[in-house]
């Protein structure tokens, strides 16, 4: 906080300034003009500039800074619905740059990261494969709207947090299709303090010695057995979630392990599996498993 104001005060007054010139303003007079410490202004116009909210341009000795066009202000929790339509026509229209910047603005808009999540990028992933499945785009274009997804996911996942030595979670995708979906809600987990081990896509791994490998990699991640270990699995498929979810079952049968939780996230129709809860809403996911912490703490 800096004399009175927070990063998004002071982002929103920088933003609003810049927003209503055609020339953009220097530095100081930027500083002039909002009343705030030049060198406090200075701080904040290169922390946004890194963020790409804000541009600059050298005129001889001086750096005029101003916003780009295309650039939008978002109110969250407000906005969310004029944020979300926002990335997907970012994404179709394959505008990179600005697909990041709307990430970037939001988060710096909202106390918790994980609604940008659950309310922006994964309506984004969802819409961007019913493109795919109808026939309006091609693989080559779900392959580059997939990545800026993905980079999406990861200006969120590298925000520094306090994590809880007792609160694990392993997230496994049974297939490529379930890949975007396990990093967002492996990003969800880490912004609310979860130890997270992301395998991501281990269709490759779907063989008989699979249990024998994962039993490996949990006793090398959960050694204390501190706290709680939920595995969630994603799958397009329900062999995909009953393979996984059977290795799983296998591993838990094979001593005990009562603080040891399995969560599948997929449709079950045809298919009867057993597991400590079963949904497709990611926030609902992380609620079961905050509450299941909780219980086993009390």
């Amino acid at each position: 906080m800096t004399r009175g104001y927070k990063i998004e005060d002071i982002k929103e007054k920088i933003l609003d300034l810049l927003a209503n010139s055609k020339t953009g303003f220097s530095g100081l007079e930027i500083s002039g003009r909002l009343g705030i410490n030049r060198i406090t202004v200075s701080k904040y116009l290169n922390i946004f500039s890194a963020e790409g909210l804000i541009k600059q341009k050298n005129i001889g000795n001086v750096i005029i800074w101003f916003v780009e066009d295309g650039i939008e202000k978002f109110h969250l929790p407000e906005d969310f619905f004029k944020a979300r339509t926002r990335y997907s026509e970012y994404l179709i229209s394959k505008r990179e740059n600005l697909v990041y910047t709307l990430i970037r603005n939001c988060f710096h808009s909202i106390e918790n990261p994980i609604k940008i999540i659950t309310e922006i990028i994964v309506p984004g992933i969802v819409y961007t494969q019913t493109l795919f499945d109808q026939g309006k785009i091609g693989k080559s274009e779900l392959t580059f709207m997939e990545k800026m997804i993905s980079n999406s996911i990861q200006i969120i996942n590298l925000e520094n947090v306090e994590t809880d030595q007792k609160k694990n979670v392993i997230v496994i995708s049974a297939d490529s299709k379930s890949t975007l979906f396990s990093d967002a809600i492996s990003t969800s987990f880490h912004s609310d303090g979860w130890q997270v081990y992301s395998l991501g896509d281990m269709s490759s791994s779907i063989d008989v010695l699979f249990d024998l490998d994962l039993q490996k990699f949990l006793t090398k991640v959960w050694k204390r057995k501190m706290g709680i270990m939920i595995i969630v699995i994603f799958s397009a498929t329900e062999e995909g979630l009953q393979f996984f979810a059977e290795s799983v079952k296998s591993i838990r049968g094979k001593s005990s392990k009562k603080r040891l939780y399995l969560v599948l996230c997929g449709k079950l129709e045809k298919i009867k599996i057993d597991a400590d809860f079963i949904d497709e809403d990611l926030e609902t996911v992380l609620q079961w498993s905050q509450a299941t912490f909780e219980r086993s703490v009390s």
